[in-house]
């Protein structure tokens, strides 16, 4: 276990106006702090058995800033399995500001972002993997993706990593055992059991890497893009699926000339909905740079709602934009269906086609199904998502690793085997970077920079 000597605070909630405020102390000055600045009934904080929730006030040089609840939590049971408190205090920032000036005067000093996970880490308490999760929780923008977050954080993905990793050990093990014997005393099944364990832990990887599609777009969100000629509707999409009204709608083509993004949930699905500028042909610089963001867009998309008013009769820049487009990942929109339909369907080269007047919101429903239906996210549970590219490529460099040790081995050419060591030596010390079995000061800080103060 890392031995951390100093003690660290910060204000744990978020700042503006709420219920309560907590400010949170971990390290070995906690309860010496608490006996200091809390006044309660006795006996003192530092004397009371733990887990303890104690209310009292808050007193600074001969100050009562605030009454209080005190939470106590020692060592090792505690989130960073140092002896950790926590005041709760009265909502609002001026108060908890206060607060923690308070606690900064008694050897303590202010909080890194996430070094409160950070240091649960270093004391063991969770490893790499469950400390990301922690942050995916904070920032998940639905339901499903806080549950492929907290599977994560429960350490199903740290089963599946530490199974490879296992695996792979033993199979390295073995090898540089048998680089000390000569062919002919080594039992005939040494090389195909040791090739089938390596098969099986490729396999493993497999399996996981084919989760980082649906586990990315929980995490990330989907972008779904909206595109289409001026005056098409798209905006008017873009406002029904918001529910409100976020953008103008206007009958005079080219109102919108620049990128829109908003936040919308379709079935548990976190996306990014885009409303982009109409494409077509203009002298306009500033429309000309709409067109040019709008076509970006579309070609970094996981969905492109390309709407087209059905009443009118398609164009020639009309085709050429459908058959431009990915069909795995496009949905025409035949919008404004109550003035008729005279667009020509036998054109659209294999792309999905939704007839909608979303102006009434009609249409809407197989929109979204449509979409979910591309994205390709299951139902249910998401089980041991992937949802890191930290995690994605490490993956890929072991998983391309163990196939050239793979294929050497199946050569039946001895002189590779002290290569093969090296691609699972290789392999592990990859694996370990996921976990923390194995880690640097620039790892750390690329992790936890991310988070916020207080956690």
């Amino acid at each position: 276990m890392t031995v951390i000597n100093d003690t660290i605070a910060a204000i744990s909630t978020a700042p503006g106006e709420g219920g309560i405020a907590i400010i949170r102390i971990s390290g070995p000055e906690s309860l010496p702090v608490a006996d200091k600045i809390f006044k309660c009934s006795s006996p003192r904080p530092s004397e009371r058995q733990a887990p303890a929730v104690i209310h009292g006030y808050i007193i600074s040089e001969g100050e009562m800033i605030d009454e209080a609840l005190l939470l106590i939590m020692r060592a090792p049971r505690s989130y960073t399995r140092e002896d950790v408190i926590e005041f709760q205090c009265h909502g609002g920032s001026i108060s908890a500001k206060r607060i923690l000036r308070a606690v900064l005067k008694e050897k303590v000093r202010l909080a890194e972002p996430g070094e409160f996970t950070k240091r649960a880490f270093l004391n063991g308490r969770i490893d790499l993997l469950q400390a990301e999760a922690v942050l995916d929780i904070i920032r998940a923008r639905t339901d499903r993706s806080a549950a492929a977050a907290v599977e994560q954080l429960e350490g199903n993905l740290s089963d599946s990593f530490n199974d490879i990793y296992n695996t792979i050990i033993r199979a390295c093990a073995d090898l540089e055992a048998a680089l000390d014997f000569i062919e002919d005393e080594l039992p005939g099944s040494f090389m195909p059991d040791l090739i089938q364990r390596l098969k099986d832990a490729r396999q493993k990887i497999n399996n996981i890497l084919s989760t980082w599609d649906e586990g990315h777009i929980l995490r990330e969100g989907a972008l779904v893009v909206i595109s289409g000629k001026p005056n098409a509707g798209k905006s008017t999409l873009l406002n029904a699926l918001l529910g409100k009204d976020r953008v103008i709608v206007s009958p005079v083509p080219g109102t919108t000339r620049d990128v829109i993004e908003e936040q919308i949930a379709i079935d548990g699905i976190p996306v990014r909905l885009v409303d982009t500028a109409g494409l077509r042909t203009s002298e306009c610089s500033l429309e000309q740079e709409g067109v040019r963001r709008a076509r970006h867009q579309i070609e970094k998309a996981d969905i492109n709602l390309h709407v087209i008013d059905a009443s009118k009769k398609m164009e020639p820049d009309d085709y050429q934009n459908i058959i431009s487009f990915d069909p795995k990942k496009t949905i025409i929109v035949l919008n404004k269906i109550d003035l008729g339909i005279a667009v020509d369907q036998i054109s659209f080269h294999g792309h999905a086609s939704i007839k909608t007047q979303a102006s009434v919101n009609k249409g809407l429903k197989e929109i979204k199904k449509e979409i979910v239906k591309k994205l390709g996210v299951s139902k249910g549970s998401v089980h041991q998502c992937v949802i890191s590219e930290r995690h994605r490529n490490i993956l890929l460099a072991s998983q391309g690793d163990l196939t050239e040790a793979i294929e050497m081995l199946d050569a039946h050419d001895d002189s590779y085997l002290v290569l093969v060591a090296s691609k699972l030596r290789s392999t592990l010390e990859r694996l370990a970077l996921a976990t923390g079995k194995k880690y640097h000061q620039e790892l750390l800080d690329s992790i936890f920079n991310r988070f916020c103060i207080g956690k």
